[in-house]
């Protein structure tokens, strides 16, 4: 199947999930959209695809991290500054709390012929240390700045212009996190570090790139969840 089909499937998927979710169980709802997201935003890294109309690879994470920035603006815009903290710092637990299950998980010397699953398990989580370091610092860094920065943009707009503050913020924090994560995972933590080119073009500039296009086709997003806002 074409990467574009199987990418736009995601992206509805990820926004319908939040609007389900929201409309469900309201501000909780998102809560655990953000941190089933993270979760396999951090795992979903690990692969790289090539998509059309972009010079580089691009590793995948991308559509649906971004997303959890979408999540994390409708909380600001319909809960307040305060909920959306909430949802970023409850992403953060829900990782590291994979990460320390993994860990256990492959302390254990599997039984018979359950050796290939076990060698399967330690290539997808094995390297997740340092990613969790990489991701958690680029995603409490730029998830805080995304809440700052919209709430900033609100207040210099007087409330108006939900697609300005929307956009402005998660564009600035895609780009923060952009490159501190893709910095740290790919050349300061990793055994073999990439060359600075590749990190830039493919990591960081690649992906920013399919970030913007997730921005702006999510605009609509945060419109139609005043609809579904569970009080």
């Amino acid at each position: 199947m074409p990467v574009e089909v199987v990418a736009g499937g995601l992206f509805a998927f990820c926004c319908l999930s939040i609007l389900f979710l929201l409309t469900m169980y309201g501000e909780p709802g998102l809560y655990l959209y953000i941190g089933v997201a993270v979760v396999a935003a951090n795992i979903k890294v690990l692969k790289v695809v090539k998509f059309p109309l972009f010079p580089e690879p691009i590793a995948l994470g991308t559509v649906l991290f971004s997303s959890t920035y979408l999540a994390t603006d409708i909380l600001c815009e319909y809960y307040g500054p305060q909920s959306a903290r909430r949802g970023v710092m409850l992403g953060f637990c829900a990782a590291v709390l994979m990460t320390v299950f993994m860990m256990f998980t492959l302390g254990f010397n599997p039984n018979g012929g359950f050796g290939e699953m076990h060698g399967h398990l330690l290539a997808i989580f094995s390297p997740s240390l340092a990613l969790l370091f990489s991701g958690m610092i680029s995603y409490l860094c730029s998830q805080y700045y995304d809440v700052w920065c919209y709430q900033a943009i609100r207040k210099l707009t007087q409330g108006k212009f939900l697609w300005l503050r929307n956009n402005g913020a998660m564009l600035m924090s895609s780009l923060i996190d952009s490159t501190i994560f893709s910095t740290l995972a790919w050349i300061v933590f990793a055994k073999d570090p990439l060359p600075w080119k590749t990190v830039a073009l493919s990591y960081i500039l690649g992906t920013y790139l399919l970030r913007i296009t997730v921005t702006i086709l999510q605009t609509p997003i945060i419109y139609w969840a005043k609809y579904y806002v569970k009080k």
